[in-house]
């Protein structure tokens, strides 16, 4: 049956087609919960070995930049396997966030010796600023990711700190423009010159814009690197 709506009044098909965009997103899960989800059935395990070799690159670039005995936070840490990581690698102080109390839960549960903490950001606020922030397939899942990156600027990074930050969910990945439907959650969608917009806005200096580890249909993860200038 098709719908004539030639002599609707223009009001109604207004209401109608934000009704239908409420519904939409009143559908969608939230991020965290999906997660939480995922790390009952073990999924973690597997964007673990799925991320390896992007956050391999990326600790590549950005640990030359910090001292040996840095401080480091991982922001949306999911199981904690990189916040580990960082203190094989060197870290003297290295913590974990995350938004997912079951991705928290089993952090915690495989590791006692590291500081793992259940918060929603942008709201939840660490107790000290670190050398070193590594955050790997977070940052597209908040609504304004710009407003999150002004934010470990001003308030997580002490004056020179390194932020390095990974997203698979980029414009030029038309793969990935999928994903949002497919998973059922909400993704800001940003082209790479907006990433790098973002980071100048906040206030970084020593920008560096990379995509690594790219396969066959894969462009790579878009990796967005600067330095903090307080």
């Amino acid at each position: 049956m098709q719908l004539n709506l030639e002599h609707v009044p223009f009001d109604c098909i207004t209401r109608f087609i934000e009704g239908v965009a409420y519904r939409r997103t009143m559908e969608q899960k939230s991020a965290t919960d999906v997660f939480s989800q995922w790390a009952i059935i073990g999924k973690d395990e597997g964007m673990e070995r799925g991320h390896a070799p992007s956050v391999k690159a990326m600790l590549e670039l950005a640990l030359p930049k910090v001292k040996e005995d840095f401080t480091a936070i991982d922001l949306g840490c999911g199981n904690g396997w990189v916040v580990r990581l960082l203190s094989e690698l060197g870290a003297s102080h290295v913590e974990g966030v995350d938004g997912a109390l079951e991705m928290i839960n089993k952090a915690n549960s495989v590791d006692t010796e590291h500081k793992y903490s259940h918060g929603f950001l942008p709201e939840w606020k660490p107790e000290m600023r670190f050398e070193l922030v590594h955050s790997m397939e977070f940052l597209y899942y908040l609504q304004d990711p710009a407003q999150m990156i002004s934010i470990i600027h001003d308030e997580w990074l002490t004056d020179g700190g390194v932020l390095v930050a990974g997203v698979d969910h980029y414009l030029e990945h038309e793969e990935s423009l999928t994903w949002p439907e497919h998973v059922g959650v909400h993704m800001t969608t940003l082209q790479i010159s907006q990433w790098k917009e973002a980071m100048e806005l906040a206030g970084f200096t020593e920008i560096e814009i990379h995509q690594v580890a790219s396969k066959e249909g894969f462009p790579g993860t878009l990796v967005m690197l600067g330095r903090a200038n307080h």
